[in-house]
């Protein structure tokens, strides 16, 4: 998102349109996602915005990302885990649907075989 924003302020530069280092900090923290709101406003009111460089603010935002991306991946860790214990438990679930299963299989294998018994009295092939 940086280079896109960098890419639009230096074409903008080349068609005589420059924007100071407060009002660059200002747009650039203007467009950031929602999920960035809780960050941006703790930027805006713990620095003065007028005096931070770019830099520094670009170098606070990707170290916020990266501590995010760790919860998340710690997060995703705990799932994984939590998944193999619920998938132990329905094992036992399913060997129980196993032997429904397997109930359901004989009544209609005796079933068929009644069939084809009758049948076989009425001359059917």
């Amino acid at each position: 998102m940086f280079s896109r924003f960098t890419n639009i302020i230096n074409a903008l530069q080349a068609l005589d349109k420059t924007y100071s280092n407060s009002e660059m900090v200002r747009k650039f923290l203007r467009c950031l996602p929602r999920s960035w709101m809780l960050k941006v406003t703790a930027i805006e009111e713990a620095k003065n915005l007028n005096v931070i460089p770019l830099e520094d603010l670009l170098g606070s935002l990707m170290t916020h990302e990266l501590s995010m991306q760790r919860k998340d991946d710690d997060e995703e860790k705990e799932k994984k885990k939590k998944k193999i214990v619920a998938l132990k438990s329905s094992l036992i679930e399913d060997s129980e649907d196993d032997a429904d299963d397997n109930e359901e299989l004989a009544l209609i294998t005796r079933k068929f075989k009644k069939f084809l018994a009758n049948k076989k009295k009425f001359g059917g092939k």
